[in-house]
């Protein structure tokens, strides 16, 4: 598992540099000019988080790290990316923002950082790059205080196994939705952020089902509170999708209505 954490680590770095380009979906120059990268969900599900301590678990080059920050959460931004974490310093630096960022490898960390917080967080395209579910799980009930709250919102991971790319009418299975120690590999392609810059490393991914995602949880000691799931996801990952007013992508037939989106929110319950 390592050879392929450390693959998907230098991907991450090489997708810093790609999203230091101007793109619509990171809009960096919206951002410095005080405006917040959090959507709709996560900020009316998490709340105020005023004088909170907060930790961002994968959390890039920061923008929701610091968004959170500007809403005035005491913040942390952990991520495995040299690159990503240096650029997020530069970031709060530029915008003069205060918050911590290390950089550290999840799945390293089964002592967690040493201190507690009162939210962890974590948000859209993460669970993926995870090949053990149970270190995860532990890392947030360790890095949280009694009561502290963790919350998810990510893709579904039933959307993220179709594929209508051969037809945009037809949803047909093109990934395992059950997990497997052995993670898919998926070649080079255009990147998410930036559809004109042609990404040279492959990815390696692995599926994890809703169920198992609660379970995890659940066996680390969090009591979930609520499990929320949505038509509509942060992205265009399929074909014949329409964006909404709001910024969110769904697919244009009607009839298609299935979850693209799911959001978690648990409690860590007193040790």
């Amino acid at each position: 598992m390592k050879d392929f954490v450390k693959q998907n680590r230098a991907l991450w770095n090489e997708l810093t540099r790609v999203h230091d380009e101007p793109s619509a979906y990171y809009d960096l120059e919206r951002f410095k000019a005080g405006e917040l990268s959090l959507r709709t969900i996560e900020r009316d599900e998490v709340g105020d988080v005023r004088d909170k301590t907060l930790l961002h678990l994968q959390c890039h080059f920061g923008l929701d790290t610091l968004s959170w920050a500007r809403l005035g959460a005491k913040v942390t931004g952990l991520d495995f990316s040299e690159e990503a974490i240096e650029r997020a310093r530069r970031l709060a630096a530029e915008c003069g923002l205060d918050a911590r960022f290390v950089c550290a490898d999840i799945n390293e960390l089964a002592s967690g950082l040493g201190e507690t917080f009162d939210i962890v967080f974590t948000s859209y395209g993460t669970v993926i790059w995870l090949p053990d579910l149970d270190r995860w799980a532990s890392l947030i009930a360790r890095s949280l205080e009694d009561g502290g709250m963790f919350y998810i919102v990510d893709g579904h991971p039933f959307s993220m196994s179709l594929s209508n790319e051969d037809d945009p009418s037809v949803l047909k299975v093109a990934k395992p939705y059950f997990h497997s120690p052995d993670p898919t590999e998926m070649p080079a392609d255009h990147d998410y952020a930036v559809p004109s810059a042609r990404v040279a490393l492959p990815s390696y991914e692995w599926c994890h089902g809703l169920g198992e995602i609660v379970t995890a949880l659940a066996g680390a000691g969090l009591q979930i509170v609520w499990l929320h799931e949505f038509p509509y996801c942060d992205g265009e990952y399929l074909k014949n999708m329409r964006q909404d007013a709001n910024g969110w992508w769904w697919l244009a037939d009607d009839k298609l209505r299935i979850p693209h989106s799911f959001s978690i929110k648990a409690i860590r319950c007193r040790r």
